[in-house]
């Protein structure tokens, strides 16, 4: 049996004793189906979020705001963090204000973000936009910083000079390490994306889980809790094929996590 094979038994057996537990858990319990939905209550309520197509609207406009707000964290974060890692006095100077500002979760921020920017998709893109932000920032200063010094000697001797030196020299020894915070934003982002979309969205697989939720469809909350999880997962997987994609072209090997 290959490797694929073992991955996808091993998910199967794993995903089936989640299911037994969850079904063994109802039926030693006195907890009313209504509060507690079987897993078949469960998967009628997905298949029939499939079948009237209610799901891919939520799915196409989370994913969406997702990468609106990902994207966007990203890029500016690992510009930025590339610049303030060689400028250790700038960033000295930045450093207290960044870490009294990342403990902040992203969702309180709600209440003027709402008032700010409205109804909409734009709520949930800002607060993605500042859960992905801060993890990305301080993985590329990080990284920028353990760059090997010998890197940046052959490049002075060579008379490799800005921007060559970031793009062609830092930033590709650095990747590795900004990879791991492209990894706790991701989750940290999605996570984030659902809180949004509970606060100042009218769709959405948040959204989907309040409606559901006010209509006491409880089997539809935990649908759609399901479909957010296996979204985290694949969007998880995305980025590690990336990763490696990009560790391929450059010829470097991914530090472990």
């Amino acid at each position: 049996m290959n490797s694929v094979a073992k991955k996808t038994l091993n998910i199967f057996i794993g995903f089936a004793i989640l299911i037994a537990i969850w079904q063994t858990v109802i039926l030693v319990t006195t907890i009313n189906e209504n509060l507690f939905p079987t897993p078949l209550m469960v998967l009628e309520g997905i298949i029939s979020l499939i079948a009237d197509g209610t799901l891919f609207v939520h799915l196409q406009v989370s994913l969406f705001r997702f990468a609106a707000g990902y994207l966007s964290a990203v890029v500016v974060a690992i510009v930025l963090g590339l610049f303030l890692g060689r400028m250790e006095r700038v960033w000295n100077i930045v450093d207290p204000i960044v870490q009294v500002l990342r403990p902040v979760a992203p969702i309180a921020w709600a209440p003027f973000i709402v008032l700010w920017f409205g109804i909409g998709n734009a709520p949930a893109i800002v607060i993605i936009f500042i859960a992905a932000f801060f993890p990305v920032l301080l993985s590329t200063v990080s990284a920028v910083k353990k760059v090997d010094k010998t890197y940046l000697k052959v490049a002075e001797n060579l008379e490799i000079k800005q921007p060559q030196l970031m793009t062609k020299i830092i930033f590709p020894a650095a990747f590795p390490y900004i990879a791991n915070g492209l990894h706790i934003a991701l989750g940290t982002a999605w996570i984030f994306l659902v809180s949004g979309e509970m606060v100042g969205a009218q769709s959405g697989l948040g959204y989907l889980i309040v409606d559901a939720r006010n209509l006491l469809r409880l089997d539809l909350v935990l649908a759609g809790i399901i479909f957010i999880g296996l979204c985290g997962l694949l969007l998880d997987k995305l980025i590690m094929a990336f990763e490696k994609w990009i560790q391929k072209q450059w010829g470097g090997v991914t530090p472990s996590k």
